[in-house]
């Protein structure tokens, strides 16, 4: 019996695999409906993330997709939050996921049994509708995001109380009309705070961006107008990117992503550059920055009564409205600390699922990483490995290995292959997809398709790591897979060529197999 909490992305792949496992889910849902993170609401509700309308998804619909339920072909290649939470429920729906899900229930503490050392049981107490209930589980998977306690460091911004205008944390906002002619700061340069920068815009009297780090912009369109996690998440450039030499890796980045615009003149460049950090996902802000709708700038000096001082900015510039974009915290106030330890808003859990330190691997957390990459796949893989765990089909390193591998990630830059990737991007996308699915035999094997399927290996290699082909062979096997490989371009294709004209032309792949039997030599020598 396993205890699921939280039916969102993560929780729906938690009840899904452990069906697919033999094993009993129950699900904790707190609000009513499924969707967590993707389910709009007009209202805040306490405890649940914040969605504003506009959201649309930053990775495509095939990268996103489940290994065994692909999008379907009309929806669009990148997803409004509608559709995304449409998808969930045709999963839900499809998989009959939701007789496993309780909800209107949240779950009020999760404890160790009294005799956990023996039998890696757990007490849980869930509260509905004013009445708490206690159960006793074997196993826990926590899927309850970190998207819903705000993070508003207001002591780390002298002068804030002497602020006169308005201020709220990005998870508060819903539409634009508060901005209208108003002068409007934006702090921090993640993915919502260019978003709501963008849509202000259109409002405000004047829009400003406050960054100390800076950041890399890439647009959904890519190379050749293709889905930007589409042509950089291949076998291939994965390859190239982690053969090379440092140097010369961190310059072949800093091209590519200063190839559509100079970030510097942008004032947009990150102050170290030499860290593989989180891009942030957006189409309209530098044309926006060249239009003067939006201006960047350096971190926050001090705030006077009507007004806001920037580091190497002597001049006060006046504003009404401030808007924190200041992330989130990562909590669990359901368990005890002994449980999980949460430090500057991370958790230390060996390859960020399982707490290192039970006596029995009996609970394990779902989502709480960050990858290049899309999220839904990467939730998927996770409760694949921690299914298999649960029924001692897969076993973890001893205490000391894991322990080791966790305390060498606490470090700000975590170095690898030359690269380094900051707090916030904690791995490669590829690798970390790879390393769960080998741990349960489902890492597809490019050079052993090779001679049974080579149109296969040769899409596999080349093409986008697309999460079917993770459902190739192992535990969980879809006989779906190769065909949702084949035909990934097409279902990416279709809801935008909607006109073909007459004399249409479209890219032939012939070349890539001629070319592919001597560039997969090179994945021989580097033992890929």
């Amino acid at each position: 019996k396993v205890a699921v909490v939280g039916a969102g992305v993560s929780g729906l792949a938690a009840i899904k695999c452990c069906l697919e496992e033999g094993l009993e889910p129950t699900c904790f849902e707190q609000s009513r409906d499924i969707g967590g993170l993707w389910r709009y609401t007009e209202h805040i509700e306490d405890k649940r993330p914040s969605l504003y309308p506009s959201v649309i998804s930053n990775t495509s619909k095939e990268m996103s997709a489940f290994s065994d339920f692909p999008y379907p072909e009309d929806f669009p290649v990148f997803l409004p939050n509608a559709l995304l939470l449409d998808y969930l429920r045709r999963y839900a729906e499809h998989f009959g996921l939701r007789e496993h899900i309780k909800f209107g229930a949240t779950v009020i503490s999760i404890r160790k049994h009294l005799d956990f050392a023996t039998t890696g049981q757990w007490d849980v107490v869930t509260e509905a509708d004013g009445k708490q209930t206690s159960h006793v589980f074997n196993a826990v998977m926590v899927c309850s995001g970190n998207f819903s306690e705000p993070s508003l460091p207001l002591h780390c911004f002298p002068g804030i109380e002497k602020f006169q205008g308005q201020y709220f944390h990005s998870r508060q906002y819903k539409h634009p009309d508060i901005f209208q002619g108003k002068r409007v700061l934006v702090v921090g340069m993640g993915n919502s705070g260019v978003d709501i920068a963008v849509e202000a815009s259109r409002a405000a009297a004047k829009v400003t961006i406050s960054t100390s780090r800076g950041a890399w912009l890439l647009s959904r369109v890519f190379d050749h107008g293709y889905p930007w996690d589409m042509v950089f998440n291949t076998r291939l450039m994965y390859l190239i990117r982690n053969s090379l030499p440092g140097p010369l890796s961190r310059g072949l980045i800093n091209y590519k992503v200063n190839q559509r615009f100079n970030h510097e003149n942008y004032g947009l460049q990150p102050e170290k550059s030499c860290l593989v950090r989180e891009p942030v996902l957006n189409d309209d802000l530098p044309s926006y920055i060249l239009t003067g709708r939006i201006t960047i700038k350096p971190g926050i000096k001090e705030f006077k009564n009507n007004s806001v001082v920037f580091h190497n900015c002597p001049e006060e510039e006046p504003i009404d409205i401030i808007v924190f974009c200041t992330g989130y915290n990562v909590s669990f106030p359901f368990l005890e600390e002994t449980v999980i330890k949460v430090e500057n808003k991370h958790a230390s859990l060996y390859k960020y699922v399982f707490p290192t330190h039970l006596e029995k691997p009996t609970l394990a957390v779902l989502g709480l990483i960050k990858t290049l990459g899309a999220m839904m796949p990467v939730t998927e893989m996770q409760a694949r490995w921690v299914t298999r765990v649960f029924k001692g089909l897969c076993q973890l390193p001893p205490q000391s290995v894991m322990e080791k591998e966790v305390n060498k990630k606490k470090k700000n830059e975590v170095q690898w292959f030359g690269l380094s990737f900051d707090k916030i991007l904690k791995i490669e996308w590829l690798l970390y997809m790879d390393t769960l699915a080998s741990f349960i035999g489902a890492k597809p094997s490019v050079l052993g398709l090779l001679c049974r399927d080579p149109q296969l290996a040769l899409t596999i290699f080349f093409g986008p790591c697309t999460p079917y082909q993770y459902r190739l062979g192992g535990p969980g096997r879809w006989e779906g897979a190769r065909q949702a490989i084949l035909t990934q371009w097409d279902r990416i294709l279709k809801p935008t060529r909607t006109r073909v004209p007459d004399r249409s032309s479209s890219l032939c792949p012939s070349f890539l197999a001629v070319l592919g039997f001597l560039l997969l030599l090179v994945a021989l020598i580097f033992g890929f």
